[in-house]
């Protein structure tokens, strides 16, 4: 039991401090440990719990450079359709559930180089539909992550800026996935208490890739964003 924790622990704290400088790529470490552990029923919103955690810790350290118009069309789209997600959860199986994770967390990166025309820069309100669908995705197979790089680096968001406005638009469509896993009766006492007790830890991961970020250049973090989720879309094709 100790040992889970440790691991559970150190997992976290690298996944967290990975999304605060990539602003993605925590999901797909954290995740599937959690899966390992406590089975996908369980780890789905338990890993909502801590990253609700991680992200406001992010909104805190970049509060400064959030782009607010994003995040409002962000939520807009987001908030309705994490209910939807919600509950859509409660009714798959499980290994769909497993199946879907996988297939959209290999999707995140091959849409970033099959369309160039996501490179272009795009108005504000189209994070309306992005946020709805990012949102569904996200409360059916808990980490969608990777989806949203590419739309935040296209509307010319770097450094801070992407990872604040990033975490408040995701801190808010957590809010709506939890309150409506409780509402379904998809959460329980151990699930709160696990992603309350990762949330310190995801707390030192963002102050840890705060400190990094603020030293890299801008196109070297642009160049990190895209490799992370490349590499990472990879390893799921090839496990």
């Amino acid at each position: 039991m100790i040992e889970t924790w440790l691991l559970l622990m150190v997992v976290a704290l690298i996944a967290s401090a990975i999304a605060a400088v990539a602003g993605t790529g925590g999901g797909i470490i954290l995740l599937p440990v959690l899966i390992s552990v406590f089975g996908v029923r369980e780890a789905v919103p338990m890993y909502a719990v801590a990253q609700l955690i991680g992200n406001l810790s992010r909104v805190w350290f970049n509060w400064r450079e959030i782009e607010f118009r994003v995040v409002g069309w962000f939520a807009l789209g987001a908030l309705p359709c994490a209910l939807l997600g919600a509950w859509l959860f409660t009714q798959l199986p499980d290994a769909a559930l497993l199946r879907l994770l996988g297939a959209f967390l290999i999707l995140s990166v091959l849409l970033r180089h099959l369309y160039p025309a996501m490179r272009q820069s795009f108005a504000p309100h189209w994070f309306v539909p992005i946020g709805g669908t990012f949102a569904t995705v996200s409360a059916i197979v808990g980490s969608a992550g990777p989806f949203l790089a590419p739309f935040y680096l296209s509307y010319g968001l770097v450094k801070g800026a992407f990872i604040g406005t990033e975490a408040l638009g995701t801190a808010l469509m957590h809010v709506a996935k939890l309150g409506s896993y409780q509402g379904l009766d998809a959460m329980s006492a151990t699930i709160w208490l696990t992603g309350l007790l990762l949330g310190p830890v995801m707390i030192l991961g963002s102050w840890l890739g705060k400190v990094f970020l603020d030293r890299i250049p801008g196109h070297i973090f642009v160049w990190l964003v895209e490799g992370v989720v490349l590499l990472f879309g990879i390893g799921f094709l090839i496990l």
